[in-house]
């Protein structure tokens, strides 16, 4: 085969196509026509004398030999980008990149708003696209559909495969309506085992507190299982206790009115927020700069909490 022949432009848009999985989402991905990018797959067609996709339903499903390209054509074009970058001059303050990362909610509103606020002074140019943490991380970080997670350690376990950075601890409080009639400026084991409390999940995945609570044999009289920043709002003028990690509890004690209390269970260990990303992305110019604001502010809030 010619090499002089081909396209480069063709193996980033079938990089696109196996992992957008059709045409019109490879097409939006890439700002192209729909009826450019059905002309590209069909050149792509031709270069690999395979169809590639082939309908199925109301969707399409890679052949055997498109799947078989997944990993090399991101490899490949991995090491184009390598080389490329070489040459680049960075300027952290005028790059414009959007960066997709998987966090919860919980996340979201306590440890990466501060970030936003700091990111949109240094670039207006960085933007961060969250997806919540709903799913196998692992799908979305070698599928390239997230850039990094901010997930916790002790809930995905397949993190160590990945490079990773411990970014905090989070301890959890217990949190209960302000006026609770049952309970004054502490909470017995026998209150926490009794009374109507709300369990936490993110999406299908299963709270951490809950996990180590199941592992201890603590009972629980659950009443409703929620996400976690739904859960504070429904504990007003009721007798629901909740666990909550301290950060969130505190940001929304004022606003829902509730008291924090320490649990009556003192072998509850706290969770460990890491960050996560992959290989393909751990020297590119653009994820280290945003990898080391994440980790800087990290290491202020632990500081703070030091301090505090």
């Amino acid at each position: 085969m010619d090499l002089h022949r081909i396209d480069l432009n063709l193996l980033v848009a079938l990089d696109a196509l196996i992992t957008e999985g059709g045409v019109t989402r490879a097409a939006q991905r890439l700002n192209l026509s729909q009826s450019a990018m059905s002309a590209t797959l069909s050149r792509l067609r031709r270069l690999f004398n395979d169809p590639l996709f082939v309908r199925e339903g109301r969707g399409v499903t890679p052949t055997p030999l498109a799947e078989s390209l997944r990993r090399p054509v991101r490899d490949a074009l991995d090491q184009v980008r390598d080389v490329v970058l070489r040459g680049e001059v960075f300027d952290p303050t005028s790059f414009e990149r959007t960066f997709r990362i998987m966090a919860n909610d919980y996340v979201q509103a306590t440890f990466l708003r501060p970030l936003i606020v700091r990111l949109a002074a240094e670039n207006p140019g960085a933007r961060l696209n969250f997806t919540g943490a709903f799913e196998e991380p692992h799908d979305h970080l070698q599928n390239n559909l997230t850039d990094m997670a901010i997930i916790p350690m002790e809930v995905w376990e397949g993190h160590h495969i990945y490079p990773h950075e411990v970014l905090y601890e989070e301890r959890y409080l217990v949190a209960a309506d302000r006026d609770h009639p049952d309970i004054g400026d502490t909470i017995s084991y026998e209150q926490f085992t009794t009374l109507p409390f709300i369990a936490t999940a993110s999406g299908l995945q299963t709270s951490f507190s809950e996990i180590q609570l199941d592992a201890l044999g603590v009972p629980r009289n659950t009443a409703i299982v929620t996400a976690f920043a739904v859960g504070p709002m429904l504990l007003r003028g009721t007798r629901m206790i909740m666990l909550i990690q301290e950060r969130l509890g505190e940001e929304l004690a004022d606003k829902y009115r509730l008291k924090l209390l320490e649990p009556p269970i003192p072998e509850l260990k706290p969770l460990s927020e890491a960050l996560v990303w992959t290989s393909r992305t751990d020297r590119d110019p653009a994820h280290l700069w945003l990898r080391q604001r994440i980790i800087d502010s990290a290491r202020e809030l632990r500081r703070d909490a030091r301090m505090g």
